[in-house]
């Protein structure tokens, strides 16, 4: 009955360490600012991999992502208070990813784009004020709770029809368009999460547009890294274009991530109460300061 026993003890350990693996190769590896890596690319050389290294900068207006929010406040295009509609479509693609030492480290380099775009909700036919396009090529890090993201991008702004073509318009439509070498860092401690860099911009329209930025800001999550919890984050940007003079973005609100199954990294949504003030984060505006509150509906594609 020995030599039984002992078969049947070992074949039912093989079993469970099997199931054990089993769990944690299909459990993606989550980081506790709200994205992931899928759990069979979190090691070696992957091409074209799922989900990414560096977290969104959840307040920062420019961030890539999709969104739809309303604003209320002071734009240049009215010497009124008005409503706003700003929206954007934005997503990343990343091209390799080089994995390890430990799950979730890694390097990373990918592509990005977005369009975002305000409309004049109090105007008869909702008129479109600006658009920015922004394409960029973001190379990614992670070591633990430490990430960096260092990317080169173009953005180039647009002034819409309507507004060119209302009578009392004073707004000088600008060729704005420049590139950018951007560097972040960013730190976790916990629930807490600190970045800070800058930008340097060159290519420059016109050539009256200054070339530094300062860039940092802080998050914090409460609750669990499944499911809803409550998220908060201020964003400042300082620039040589408005002589330093900070514009600050606070957002906080519900975040939520939807797994399409446990190895995939999630899928996350927010619904976030904003408020910004300071120098215009639209391209059009960069001259000029605004101030609004508001609300809206933000995805991570």
């Amino acid at each position: 009955m020995t030599m039984p026993f002992r078969a049947m003890s070992l074949v039912t350990a093989l079993a469970v360490a099997a199931l054990a693996s089993r769990a944690e190769a299909e459990d993606a590896h989550i980081y506790g600012c709200g994205t992931g890596v899928h759990a069979g690319e979190t090691s070696g050389l992957v091409a074209l991999p799922q989900g990414d290294v560096f977290c969104t900068l959840i307040a920062d207006p420019k961030a890539i992502r999709t969104f739809a929010t309303y604003l209320r406040g002071k734009f240049p295009t009215s010497t009124e208070t008005i409503d706003v509609g700003s929206v954007g479509i934005g997503d990343g693609f990343a091209l390799v990813r080089i994995g390890g030492p430990a799950a979730g480290d890694g390097i990373q380099l990918g592509l990005e784009a977005a369009v975002f775009a305000q409309f004049d909700l109090d105007s008869p036919s909702d008129d479109l004020l600006n658009t920015d396009y922004l394409v960029g090529l973001p190379l990614t890090f992670r070591h633990s709770g430490f990430s960096a993201r260092a990317r080169l991008y173009h953005q180039s702004s647009h002034l819409g029809d309507e507004l060119l073509l209302r009578a009392e318009n004073e707004i000088q439509r600008e060729n704005l368009a420049f590139e950018s070498a951007e560097l972040i860092l960013s730190q976790e401690l916990g629930p807490l999460r600190l970045y800070a860099g800058g930008e340097y911009l060159f290519n420059r329209r016109p050539d009256t547009l200054d070339a530094m930025l300062a860039h940092v800001g802080a998050e914090a999550r409460a609750g669990p890294a499944r499911g809803l919890r409550l998220v908060a984050a201020v964003d400042v940007k300082s620039s040589e274009q408005q002589e330093w003079k900070p514009g600050v973005s606070v957002r906080a609100g519900v975040e939520a991530a939807w797994w399409r199954s446990e190895g995939h990294p999630p899928r996350v949504w927010t619904v976030l109460a904003e408020f910004y003030d300071g120098p215009s984060p639209y391209g059009q505006f960069f001259l000029e300061s605004i101030q609004y509150f508001g609300a809206g509906l933000h995805f991570q594609l």
